[in-house]
């Protein structure tokens, strides 16, 4: 059988110069693709050690601030929790007395069941409401004083209790919410920590070496500043001392031609009473700042534990705090009620033993010990020292006593 002839018309075939658009546009798509891809899969430009410094700083000063936080929910916890165990003794306590009211009224109760007068006299006694009871039926006329004093005991007992008990639940709610607040600032600690390790951890030996090369210089420029504060609290003290011998000079030329008059008398015991209480006070505040410094130069070389009062270790408010008792002056855990605490005094005007706070968050504080130079607990890895006071920002600065 001969082949059937194919009908289909056959295919022209035209030559052309205008480029496959559709072949072009997908090699450009995926040119474009390819090059998105090395662009994504390109590392990012590593961080200079500058911007590690500042962010591992960053991150020490944001562990600091969580660790006040943690300080001051753990002192508002502690004390939450001596309300709530005072508050649940009374309770217990007044439940023992509603319940011998509650005796009480049984036992008369009782009585009338064995006269045979029950009702409706034993109602009342052992109702719950027995004052509710008396308003509805007008009792009260057929009591003696007696039973009428049991039943106003019962309800000033009962009336006690069920405030007691309202208080008691109130603070236990308070005390969660405070130990939730304590949980939450102790992980942003160590989340924080974790994070300034994780970083510090990536630097290779040459990074750490220049890191350690940056800390240098900022610590020089820093005693640099403590140096320059030091030459001009020096020259104030010596023109205040000029003056002062001035003073007293002039004081007593005016004494000795005043000698055997009344007024030089009443002049020379004036100056003797002013003198006398001023340097009382000057004498009480150096003998408290020689302790405190006494105290603070002893814990040298401990280290910085975050929540830490001693005595083997300390964080920086903890050390403050720790230092001052030690002089018997009594002040605040956290840094942010410690700058509350006192006098402010301006950093021309420090003296041994002031509190030095720094930031703007308030989240870390040191003691003047002189000549521009603190001693603090300075962060996580680091111990207690000697330092610069302007080798952080300073927020300001008091004297507590």
């Amino acid at each position: 059988m001969p082949a059937l002839a194919s009908h289909r018309k056959p295919r022209t075939r035209v030559r052309t110069t205008t480029p496959a658009v559709g072949l072009t546009t997908a090699a450009l798509a995926s040119v474009t693709l390819l090059s998105t891809q090395s662009a994504m899969a390109a590392p990012a430009p590593k961080a200079g050690i500058e911007d590690v410094q500042k962010q591992v700083d960053d991150l020490y000063r944001q562990a600091g601030t969580a660790t006040q936080q943690y300080n001051q929910a753990k002192e508002a916890a502690t004390a939450q929790r001596t309300k709530v165990d005072a508050l649940l003794n009374d309770v217990a306590k007044r439940a023992d007395q509603l319940n011998e009211a509650r005796r009480t009224l049984g036992t008369y109760a009782a009585a009338q069941y064995r006269s045979g007068t029950i009702a409706p006299s034993a109602t009342f006694f052992l109702a719950d409401d027995p004052q509710s009871y008396f308003d509805q039926n007008q009792l009260m006329n057929r009591m003696t004083s007696r039973q009428q004093k049991a039943i106003t005991d019962f309800r000033t007992q009962q009336t006690r209790a069920a405030k007691k008990r309202a208080e008691a639940v109130q603070s236990l709610e308070t005390l969660t919410t405070t130990q939730t607040t304590l949980r939450t600032s102790k992980q942003d600690v160590q989340k924080k920590l974790g994070e300034a390790r994780a970083l510090l951890s990536k630097l290779t030996a040459e990074e750490k070496a220049r890191l350690a090369e940056l800390e240098r210089k900022k610590e020089a420029e820093a005693r640099r500043k403590a140096e320059e504060l030091a030459k001009q609290q020096a020259a104030a003290k010596a023109e205040a001392d000029r003056k002062a011998a001035e003073a007293a000079k002039a004081a007593d030329s005016g004494s000795g031609t005043g000698t055997g008059s009344g007024t030089g008398t009443g002049t020379g015991t004036g100056t003797g009473s002013g003198t006398g209480t001023g340097t009382g006070t000057d004498s009480s505040a150096t003998t408290k700042a020689e302790k405190v410094l006494a105290f603070a130069r002893a814990q040298i070389g401990k280290p910085y534990v975050w929540g830490a009062t001693g005595p083997s270790s300390y964080d920086c408010s903890g050390l403050t705090q720790a230092a001052w008792k030690a002089a018997g002056v009594d002040i605040p855990r956290t840094t942010w009620d410690q700058v509350k605490t006192g006098t402010r005094v301006a950093t021309a005007d420090l003296r041994p033993g002031d509190l030095v706070f720094f930031y703007d968050d308030i989240s870390h504080v040191g003691i003047y010990k002189g000549d521009g130079m603190m001693i603090h607990a300075p962060k996580p890895g680091a111990n207690v020292r000697e330092e610069s006071i302007y080798y952080m920002p300073i927020y300001g600065s008091v004297r507590p006593a």
